[in-house]
């Protein structure tokens, strides 16, 4: 069952953000049992080339690997999937006009995602135009990731849009837009229930991220069946500390 798949039948899915654009970091996280990764393109120093070899080192080993792009350009899109991500997460989708765009560039059709047969993702020429196209429908995946007050509002809109796979809602940029210095606030908890009931209405999947898995509960009453957990960068942190920690915490032994 591909990942998109699992995602829209609603399993409970976990992964983590990529900040560090390493193949061997993707190697490591392969080897974790999460259910996918998503190189984060926005907030961390992936290029061009860094990016196509960490989403190369993923496919081999069979990880699913996201993308989340800087921006919701078709070039950005189209770069990504090419290169052999599994999908897309679209930052800062605040209208039905944004997501009918993302989802126009994350599809192959007129106007939409070019066509080359030669990229990674198309196997470097081995496979048939009609088996590549069948797969990109059954297979690519575009996140829309809501973060601003005007996404909530347009929430319905956006996930009726047909290429729109799931809806993503950013609690830190939502906090901050609502004038907020914490993700406690009733506000965000409002838009939590809106946004899950859009994604639901509109049989979409819907994801957020948390710092950890415990504060997962709080979302799943919203209907939040996929988890984008802190990232490798939180992870090596606090194990580091806590084994510090640890460490500091022990007693010499006596010496005579």
């Amino acid at each position: 069952m591909s990942l998109r798949e699992k995602m829209l039948s609603g399993q409970m899915l976990a992964g983590t953000f990529v900040k560090t654009p390493s193949i061997e970091v993707v190697e490591v996280l392969a080897m974790a049992g999460l259910d996918f990764i998503c190189l984060d393109a926005e907030h961390a120093p992936f290029d061009r080339g860094r990016l196509d070899n960490c989403l190369a080192i993923a496919r081999a080993l069979g990880l699913p690997a996201l993308v989340r792009v800087a921006a919701g350009t078709p070039q950005d899109i189209l770069q990504a999937l090419d290169c052999g991500a599994a999908g897309v997460v679209v930052p800062h989708v605040d209208t039905v006009a944004k997501a009918q765009a993302v989802a126009r560039a994350g599809r192959f059709g007129k106007g939409g995602r070019g066509y080359a047969g030669s990229t990674r993702w198309a196997g470097y020429t081995t496979g048939a135009m009609a088996d590549l196209l069948a797969a990109s429908r059954d297979e690519t995946i575009v996140i829309a990731q809501i973060e601003e007050p005007e996404g909530v509002e347009a929430a319905p809109g956006i996930a009726a849009v047909a290429g729109i796979d799931g809806l993503f809602i950013g609690p830190a940029d939502l906090s901050v837009a609502y004038g907020k210095t914490d993700q406690s606030s009733k506000e965000l908890w409002t838009a939590a229930r809106a946004v899950g009931k859009a994604a639901r209405d509109n049989a979409k999947a819907y994801m957020t991220f948390v710092p950890n898995a415990q504060k997962a509960t709080d979302w799943m009453e919203h209907g939040v069946t996929m988890f984008f957990i802190a990232s490798e960068q939180s992870w090596i942190m606090q194990g580091a500390r806590a084994e510090a920690a640890g460490i500091r915490s022990l007693k010499a032994p006596a010496t005579s």
